[in-house]
């Protein structure tokens, strides 16, 4: 599992870290696994040419002492600085020493400096550190439209990306690779910063003791494999859960077939889908298995969980279905057109978990169900502030659909999804993580899990077809995955 911490926690962490060792020891091991990096980015380091934009403060003195390493192996060093008065004394020095070049970047003359950028093998960035805030600032964003083919390298984070939150204000600098250090920051793990990182490297300085349980996660394979329900010997369909769906409308019965599928290939033993007949007819000829009823929710029968509100409408047929599960004292899975509905209410207590699956602009009119007025834009520049805010709001476990996928809980803890694909965006492909979802509630597991195991498989689905990929597509695809995550 990945961890990533605030720049306030990496802070505190690295002051009691510095606090055992001598002066200038910490920077030092950044700078050596940033030029490490390097090298192995390089492949041959004697001759190459490698520019420095360097800023002030620690970031930059990280950027100046792995310059320094470059140049004692051969490679040709031009450090330019953005604020030569304020850039850190000691890695000045020792790039010096090394024989890197010192230029100011704010020569208006500026013909030298844009022929080192176009004709640069790697250009190792270094402007502005985790604690900076805001655009670009000139003459940064106008050195760096010189960068021709050269590999750009941020060291920690990209400049101009925030390391809390990701959001990017205006100009910001697109890396190739970010090399940082000691733990990730939110920023490189969540759009739009995620975006702006590129491949992303993490050196050990050996923060890891000194810092706190992490609020903010990522799940690899190993965590996903241990999460996922697998049967035993004694198990039969009822043990295993069953899920329920209050899905799919006269005008919409595709969706109710979608979200059983998901959950049928879900891993619980069985679905009860409550619904009319027109609703009805297509899961049964789609999904045979299905245990169909045109009982009212409450009347159809125990499960461990339900899915309510994909392709459901608004009427008030769909309205008395979604309040009969909303009120039901197993977890409940919210999407769609129930999220719709939930909309027109104001946020209650639950008698049971709770998992909501609003894109942005279902998240707007959540919010504005509470009395907070948002938009979408602001949703999607600040996707890990919004759904953790939607999630303390609305008591429940989040699951913000988008260019990067949040889960958020109530308290706090986040997780971002790694496997998403724009090819997701197509019609169907919410119910069927919705069904999948839902299924991993009814096998057991809590929402945040549940959530995140099943944006994961989600995209590892969609990753596994080739493109354009439909959303039936997916539902075949669920086995192989699964099988692929847990070695089976």
């Amino acid at each position: 599992m990945r961890a990533a911490h605030e720049v306030e926690r990496v802070r505190a962490a690295e002051a009691a870290l510095m606090a055992t060792l001598p002066e200038g020891t910490l920077m030092r091991r950044a700078a050596a696994g940033l030029a490490n990096t390097c090298v192995r980015l390089l492949g041959r380091v004697y001759g190459a040419r490698v520019v420095l934009l360097v800023g002030s403060g620690d970031n930059g003195g990280d950027t100046l002492y792995a310059g320094g390493l470059l140049a004692r192996r051969g490679a040709r060093v031009d450090a330019l600085l953005l604020a030569p008065e304020r850039a850190h004394s000691g890695g000045l020095a020792a790039a010096r020493r090394a024989g890197v070049r010192v230029r100011d970047a704010r020569d208006p003359a500026r013909t030298e400096l844009i022929d080192l950028l176009g004709r640069a093998d790697l250009v190792l960035e270094g402007i502005v550190g985790i604690g900076g805030r805001g655009a670009l600032r000139p003459p940064a964003p106008e050195l760096l439209a010189h960068v021709r083919d050269a590999i750009v390298v941020a060291v920690d984070l990209p400049s101009g990306v925030d390391a809390d939150t990701g959001r990017v204000e205006g100009a910001a600098v697109r890396a190739d690779v970010t090399v940082t250090f000691g733990t990730y920051k939110p920023g490189l793990l969540v759009d739009p910063g995620a975006a702006h990182a590129g491949v992303r490297h993490l050196v050990d300085i050996g923060l890891d003791p000194h810092l706190p349980d992490p609020r903010l996660t990522v799940l690899q394979h190993a965590d996903v494999a241990r999460l996922l329900p697998a049967p035993s010997a004694e198990s039969d369909k009822y043990s295993r859960g069953v899920l329920g769906v209050v899905a799919g409308s006269p005008r919409y019965p595709g969706a109710a077939v979608l979200v059983v599928g998901a959950a049928v290939r879900g891993g619980v033993g069985a679905v009860r889908c409550a619904g009319p007949t027109d609703v009805l007819g297509p899961v049964l000829a789609a999904w045979p298995e299905t245990l169909a009823t045109t009982s009212a929710p409450a009347d159809a029968g125990r499960v461990q969980a339900w899915v309510v509100g994909p392709g459901l409408d608004t009427d008030p047929d769909g309205e008395a279905r979604w309040t009969s599960v909303l009120h039901a004292r197993v977890p409940v899975l919210v999407d769609a057109d129930g999220l719709t509905l939930l909309a027109r209410t104001k946020p209650g207590t639950w008698s049971a978990p709770v998992l909501l699956t609003p894109h942005a602009g279902e998240a707007v009119r959540l919010f504005a169900a509470a009395g907070i007025e948002t938009t979408r834009e602001r949703i999607e520049a600040e996707r890990l502030e919004h759904a953790r805010r939607l999630a303390a709001l609305y008591d429940c476990v989040v699951l913000l659909k988008g260019t990067t996928t949040v889960i958020a809980a109530p308290d706090g803890r986040a997780r971002i999804n790694p496997t998403g694909t724009p090819w997701l965006a197509t019609a169907g492909s919410g119910d069927v993580l919705s069904g999948l979802a839902g299924a991993l509630l009814a096998a057991g597991l809590e929402a945040l899990d549940a959530g995140s195991v099943a944006a994961y498989l989600h995209g590892l689905a969609a990753r596994a077809l080739p493109g354009p990929v439909t959303a039936p597509d997916l539902i075949r695809a669920l086995p192989t995955v699964w099988a692929d995550v847990t070695g089976t």
